[in-house]
């Protein structure tokens, strides 16, 4: 069972990341999030193909991973790119969820300087999902070109 949500996160994990060999490009259009081990396998071999990543739509949640794995210096934003960032968390065999502290701290921790600033800011991760655009985004992100 828990081999087939894995399977499912990873398919729907790449599903919602659309590729332009001839740009050489990534582009996120739009991620609700899901598991975290798909999305830190699925970055890892962006960061190691070298691909620039569009962030052009919502990139929630475990999505937000890509910033603490591909260099800064190969992601972009577009005028649609909002990021979520919320606590860390589990769900137990009766399907209930449950706070994991030390994943969100660790979490936290493997976020660029900036992103970590701005989510400690507005009072860091909790159940309550933080949302990154506009003004805010752009200031530690460039435009895409």
């Amino acid at each position: 069972m828990r081999r087939v949500a894995l399977v499912k996160a990873w398919i729907l994990a790449a599903a919602l990341l659309v590729s332009a060999p001839a740009a050489a490009e990534i582009r996120i259009i739009q991620s609700p999030g899901g598991q975290v081990g798909p999305f830190l396998d699925l970055f890892e071999k962006v960061r190691e193909s070298g691909e620039r990543v569009v962030i052009d739509g919502p990139c929630l949640s475990a999505c937000t991973l890509v910033l603490s794995i591909v260099p800064g210096e190969r992601i972009c934003v577009t005028k649609r790119a909002v990021l979520g960032f919320h606590a860390a968390r589990s769900v137990d065999r009766r399907g209930r969820f449950y706070a994991e502290p030390e994943a969100s701290e660790a979490v936290l921790q493997a976020y660029p300087g900036p992103v970590r600033d701005w989510i400690s800011r507005r009072g860091g991760l909790t159940s309550r999902l933080l949302l990154l655009k506009g003004r805010d985004l752009v200031a530690i992100y460039p435009r895409c070109r």
